[in-house]
């Protein structure tokens, strides 16, 4: 599958002056937006993957503490390459950067603190696709 894109971050920013603080993201296009869902992990070393999608598109953002998401681009959805390279982000509360994760990926993520949340955004709603899949979470061997 050739891939249009790699993940990559849209950086956001804060203005803070006497009345408070203003998160904000300029320059992320909401425009194909379906769905907004939320994640919470049980702990702090549990890690939510490996999961993803041949069509659908994600966008993570920490509302609340923080997140490691490693992201692979899927060489063979059938039988996927053990050894495929990890793209790693960590997002946090304190900027409102968002990780794009373009179709034909998968992702794993980690919450880094305790009640952290991590909101998801998708351009397909529930049911729209049959596009979900899953590996399990030692079938990358991923370089440490």
């Amino acid at each position: 599958m050739i891939m249009n894109s790699l993940p990559k971050i849209i950086k956001g920013n804060c203005h803070s002056d006497d009345r408070g603080s203003l998160y904000y993201n300029n320059d992320f296009d909401a425009s194909e937006i379906k769905r907004i869902y939320f994640i919470e992990n049980r702990d702090v070393l549990f890690q939510r993957g490996w999961q993803g999608h041949k069509i659908e598109q994600r966008w993570f953002s920490a509302v609340q503490g923080s997140f490691k998401v490693s992201v692979i681009l899927i060489n063979d959805w059938d039988k996927p390459s053990e050894n495929l390279s990890s793209y790693d982000f960590v997002l946090n509360e304190k900027a409102l950067d968002i990780l794009h994760v373009p179709n034909g990926c998968v992702t794993r993520i980690q919450a880094l603190e305790n009640d952290a949340r991590l909101m998801a955004l998708s351009d397909y709603s529930v049911g729209e696709v049959k596009d979900e899949y899953r590996f399990d979470s030692n079938y990358f061997k991923l370089k440490i």
